[in-house]
């Protein structure tokens, strides 16, 4: 067993050291002690309290022994109503805790042990389910992301290139400019699919043009919303496309070096995408001279612990750099004064994934996907709760929402009726029954009050207590509040608070005040999110 100190010479030099070292202890040791911290402190020239704040801030670091092996139950929106809350109390007596949404909302309820994920309704039903469910097909429309995730062994190098995998790498990097490839993006008019919904082209024509190197490439997957489990699915059956849009990005933009931020709550994805890396390298797809050309560029993985906001790509930075998941400040952006303060891209992992096939096949072919509305291409629902067939469903923009729901996915379940939906995973709030007359695209969501954004939506039929729900949801966000702007710190505390009684008008002038001064003054899409919870109930209820 390596020393402390061989642990920490292992790591010091490569780049984002910290995570890794925390990580590395975390396995060998199954927890972090005060003595490895003191280690990592000096190894790194860290002051140990900030480090200590750093390592507590994260939910999965366990900092008793054997902590890791410690069950960990979700309890997310739909899970607790699935049967999470029953797993959780049969499992206290070896020591289970509750986590906040585990990202399989498709296949409840994730019991996290170890580097395994248990799967089940009941404690004495759980088994092991180390891949994603494959994604449903309803046979309608043409795909873009999951156009051949279905075909076999299409999570290996050998699978990948049978279906048409890196033929837009090799294309772009043998007959295109960096610029040719940022302007067929340009034209596919390809957005952000993270939530923010950022024209894609521009951002990395805006590295490309930035001063300072040298430039990063990053994948955020941390996709801890509630609901949201997309991600997931693209990693686990497909890595390769991941992989092919970090590296077109690199290209494009001139970057050297790329990251995979990975949630902690998915250890047998961390599997799949080590083995992918490898094939990649072994191939000549990353790495030095890259298909033989003067093209270098080399992709890390880096797992999270367990941070909401590290889905914010401030946070994400900052975890990545070693400092305290904070929030930065707007402007200067990523573009420009990203990782250790150099241009940087970060996309999501769909988008990524889209940027792949519209190499591949065109930006007009990926225009033509959609129903139109002001949006192109396509969007991956993940669709859980009360509904028959949950799962990711792959939409053109423009698809009616009611399509979705009743015939894609079947309706709820045998005599109930939908009585909400959220929209965005969590941050987009309710969508009631009589407003579910609307198309899948942001204009659309808009207009009744919600949010697409990460494209989450999870059902509750007319059994459930959508007061208990929200309240639910705003424990969530004050939980996972970092606390650096007192407007989101205090105001998701009260607004629990709140929900904690019967809504009255007083309560309601109440939270209406705090919903607008946290809009306007939260450092972050939390804070800016949460009130969408209360707003919305009070729709729903009026």
């Amino acid at each position: 067993m390596q020393t402390n100190e061989e642990l920490i010479a292992q790591w010091r030099d490569e780049p984002a050291p910290l995570l890794g070292i925390l990580h590395a202890f975390h396995d060998r040791d199954r927890y972090i002690s005060e003595d490895a911290l003191r280690d990592i402190a000096v190894g790194l020239r860290m002051p140990l309290a900030e480090l200590f704040g750093t390592v507590t801030f994260y939910h999965h670091f366990a900092r008793k022994p054997q902590g890791q092996e410690v069950p960990r139950v979700c309890t997310g929106p739909v899970c607790r109503l699935q049967g999470g809350l029953e797993i959780l109390d049969t499992l206290k007596s070896e020591g289970a805790t509750a986590m906040a949404c585990a990202g399989r909302c498709d296949d409840c309820v994730p019991v996290l042990k170890g580097h395994h994920v248990l799967t089940g309704k009941h404690a004495d039903m759980l088994s092991a389910n180390p891949t994603s469910l494959p994604p449903p097909y309803p046979g309608e429309k043409e795909e873009c992301i999951f156009a051949e995730i279905r075909a076999p062994k299409r999570n290996t190098l050998e699978g990948y290139q049978q279906t048409g995998g890196y033929e837009g790498l090799t294309h772009a990097i043998s007959n295109l400019t960096p610029q040719e490839v940022i302007e067929t993006l340009k034209e596919s008019q390809l957005a952000g699919r993270g939530g923010a919904g950022f024209p894609t082209g521009t951002k990395w024509e805006s590295v490309l043009n930035a001063p300072g190197q040298p430039k990063t490439i990053v994948c955020n997957a941390d996709e801890g919303e509630p609901g949201c489990f997309k991600d997931r699915v693209i990693l686990d059956y497909d890595p390769h496309a991941i992989i092919e849009g970090m590296t077109l990005a690199a290209y494009a933009t001139g970057a050297t070096r790329g990251f995979i931020y990975l949630r902690y709550e998915y250890p047998e994805t961390l599997k799949t995408l080590e083995r992918a890396l490898s094939e990649a390298e072994t191939k000549g797809f990353i790495g030095d001279s890259i298909l033989g050309k003067h093209f270098d560029f080399h992709i890390f993985i880096r797992r999270g612990a367990g941070a909401y906001v590290c889905g914010e790509e401030g946070s994400l930075l900052n975890s990545l750099e070693g400092k305290h998941p904070f929030p930065r400040n707007r402007p200067p952006y990523p573009v420009t004064h990203g990782f250790e303060n150099l241009p940087t891209v970060v996309n999501n992992v769909e988008t990524l994934a889209a940027a792949a096939q519209i190499l591949k096949h065109g930006a007009a072919w990926y225009k033509n996907l959609s129903y139109g509305n002001n949006q192109t291409g396509t969007k991956i629902i993940s669709l859980s709760g009360d509904i028959q067939r949950p799962g990711n469903y792959e939409v053109p923009f423009g698809l009616p929402l009611e399509k979705l729901l009743y015939e894609w996915a079947g309706g709820p379940n045998e005599d109930r009726s939908i009585q909400a939906i959220t929209s965005a995973g969590l941050s987009g709030g309710f969508i009631g029954e009589k407003e579910l007359d609307i198309t899948i695209d942001e204009p659309s969501f808009q207009k009744v009050g919600a949010m697409l954004g990460a494209g989450g939506i999870m059902v509750f039929d007319d059994t459930r207590d959508m007061h208990d729900v929200a309240h639910n949801a705003m424990e969530f966000f004050a939980e996972e509040s970092c606390g650096k702007c007192f407007p989101c710190r205090i105001g998701t505390h009260r607004l629990t608070e709140l929900l904690s009684e019967p809504l009255h008008a007083e309560s309601k002038k109440i939270i209406s005040e705090i919903g607008t001064v946290m809009k306007q003054t939260s450092a972050c899409g939390l804070g800016t999110a949460a009130p969408n919870i209360t707003e919305s109930l009070m729709r729903l209820t009026t």
